[in-house]
């Protein structure tokens, strides 16, 4: 077997075993990350770990040092390692990889354990090669809900004083470079009233009434931000966004709700976009509805809990590891998407960033999600690549 089928075939093989993790966001990763760790171990790489309060969730940094070095800059392989929950409808087991034809099914088999699995089945073509530069290697928890792993695990690089490089995140592009996203801002607001009888509501404070008020408060700055959007913007909108996720309260037709709570989002393409709906949304919530709500009963409430404010992916006129990923792939184009990732907050701290990976966007999040396995043959192929640019 030749050693691009061999690689091939393992990547399948780690593919196939990262899928059967069910690490949805938000529970335990950490057998996950031990398989990974095994692997990096196994071939010399030093690792180290970042939990989560409960020491559940787990961010793991492996690192090949370099033979020797000339000076370039270190490579960082970062992929996140939860997916989203699974809905009903899957022709398969979602935590069972299948292959069909030319596709591989799977919960996370394209978002994003199959660049984590090319990485990790490559790795050892790295161990073995002459390095003049460092390897490492990133995967991180939670990056489904507001990127929650990867600020404990950048904040611990900075510790160690890892802070250059290029840093590659292989979320699904089809192996397209792209150089820029919005940010993403998360929040649940809580509201807490009075219950009572509904044929008495003036006696009562409606969380469930004053809920759709401050909803009905977000739609409008929804409109408003649509007239901010700057000039010759590059995404699609072409402003910033805003979502009501969900509003969940009340327990029956005849009883004034005591609780409610708004899930929604903002997706800002510039910071002060974002800095103009806190302010709004605050000052309509503490300076109109709390007011109104206190004067029936004093200890009602209006808590915001920020789920997570990632900041956006900036396009830069020059982009070291946009060049990099250009040299290897020879392709010169960059994209935007709306859909968020990590590569800001490793930007924010002066690593330069890319976003690279296989399979399609269009594939993430879906009942029968899937990855063409030619995906994994140009990752792996671009992994060659990168090897080349990091030896004598």
């Amino acid at each position: 077997m030749s050693i691009e089928n061999n690689l091939y075939e393992k990547s399948i093989k780690i593919l196939t075993d990262l899928i059967g993790f069910k690490t949805v966001s938000g529970q335990d990763n950490s057998e996950l990350i031990s398989y990974c760790e095994k692997i990096l171990n196994g071939i010399g790489a030093t690792t180290f770990k970042v939990f989560d309060d409960d020491n559940k969730r787990v961010n793991l940094f492996g690192t090949l040092k370099a033979k020797k070095t000339n000076g370039k800059k270190p490579i960082i392989l970062s992929g996140h390692t939860d997916v989203v929950p699974v809905s009903k409808g899957w022709s398969s087991d979602p935590f069972v990889a299948t292959i069909k034809g030319d596709k591989l099914y799977g919960r996370g088999s394209c978002d994003m354990k199959g660049f984590i699995a090319c990485t990790l089945a490559y790795a050892p073509i790295f161990k073995d090669s002459d390095l003049d530069r460092d390897i490492h290697f990133c995967y991180t928890f939670d990056e489904e809900t507001a990127c929650i792993g990867a600020p404990l695990l950048i904040k611990e690089l900075k510790k160690r004083d890892i802070k250059d490089g290029i840093c590659i995140i292989g979320e699904p592009t089809n192996m397209k470079i792209i150089d820029a996203h919005k940010g993403m801002n998360e929040y649940t607001v809580h509201f807490g009233g009075l219950a009572g009888h509904s044929s008495k509501p003036h006696l009562g404070v409606s969380a469930v009434e004053y809920a759709s008020r401050y909803v009905n408060k977000l739609l409008e700055i929804r409109e408003s931000l649509k007239q901010r959007g700057p000039k010759d913007c590059i995404f699609d909108p072409p402003h910033s966004t805003l979502s009501v996720g969900g509003i969940k309260g009340g327990i029956a037709h005849n009883v004034i709700a005591d609780k409610c709570s708004v899930e929604w989002e903002t997706r800002p393409v510039v910071k002060k976009d974002a800095d103009f709906v806190t302010q709004e949304i605050d000052k309509y919530a503490n300076e109109i509805l709390l007011p109104e709500m206190k004067k029936v009963f004093p200890n009602s409430f209006i808590k915001k809990e920020v789920i997570g404010e990632v900041i956006g992916f900036d396009r830069l006129d020059q982009s070291e590891a946009c060049e990099f990923v250009s040299s290897i792939t020879g392709d010169n184009s960059r994209q935007v998407v709306s859909f968020g990732t990590e590569a800001g907050l490793f930007q924010e701290v002066g690593i330069s960033t890319v976003v690279c990976g296989p399979g399609s966007i269009e594939q993430a999040h879906k009942i029968d999600e899937f990855i063409e396995l030619n995906e994994l043959k140009k990752c792996l192929k671009f992994l060659e690549g990168v090897k080349n640019k990091s030896i004598n």
